[in-house]
């Protein structure tokens, strides 16, 4: 995994590309069918809220809880939106707390880094899906550069981009023995970067 990406700073990018799309789910859509077979918009709005949740545990070297039922994050009240943003928020600070990145977390004391890329996965993929069931654009998260293609970080285009496909290739063959991604669909020629990255984790990026 590069060592050079700070996983806040990421995050960060990620929850900008994702946060109007979670805003912009509309109320009568939320039984649509989505990219990933197994969820509507309701059910995979809840489990990226439980993945936002519990990856904040994680980025504190405390153990996630994914035992049981994911809960009804929606049910709770109609600002259902607003409470998804706030814990954004909080994730994006947990990761950029100093030594989130650095040493082993969870119950599988995985390398935090790599725990971090897999809550990046599920901020940016995820929010394509929701994009796509409900007619949304998505911009890709290759973060805001300044004229010398440097974000306000230090990362240029790409990175967030960048480092999912690079997990992806190390995760993938456990990821899919496990269910927990599909196998590759083929790509033009000229797909882009973001497209690659859809068609490794299982995704038709033409999906509609």
């Amino acid at each position: 995994m590069n060592t050079t990406h700070k996983t806040g700073d990421l995050l960060g990018i990620a929850a900008a590309h994702a946060l109007p799309v979670v805003h912009g789910l509309p109320d009568d859509r939320l039984d649509a069918r989505t990219p990933c077979a197994e969820y509507d918009v309701r059910a995979l709005m809840n489990h990226v809220f439980h993945v936002v949740v519990q990856f904040q545990e994680l980025a504190a070297k405390r153990n996630a809880d994914f035992g049981g039922d994911t809960p009804d994050y929606l049910a709770r009240g109609v600002d259902w939106r607003e409470r998804f943003a706030a814990e954004t928020e909080k994730l994006v600070a947990a990761w950029s707390e100093p030594g989130a990145d650095e040493g082993l977390t969870g119950a599988m004391n995985m390398p935090a880094r790599t725990v971090g890329a897999m809550v990046l996965l599920d901020l940016t993929v995820h929010a394509w899906d929701l994009a796509r069931a409900t007619g949304q654009e998505y911009g890709t998260p290759s973060g805001q550069e300044d004229a010398s293609g440097q974000g306000a970080s230090g990362q240029g285009a790409g990175d967030v981009v960048g480092v999912l496909r690079e997990a992806v290739a190390g995760l993938g063959p456990t990821a899919r023995s496990m269910g927990v991604l599909a196998e590759p669909v083929p790509v033009a020629d000229d797909a882009t970067e973001f497209e690659r990255l859809l068609a490794e984790t299982g995704r038709d990026p033409n999906w509609s």
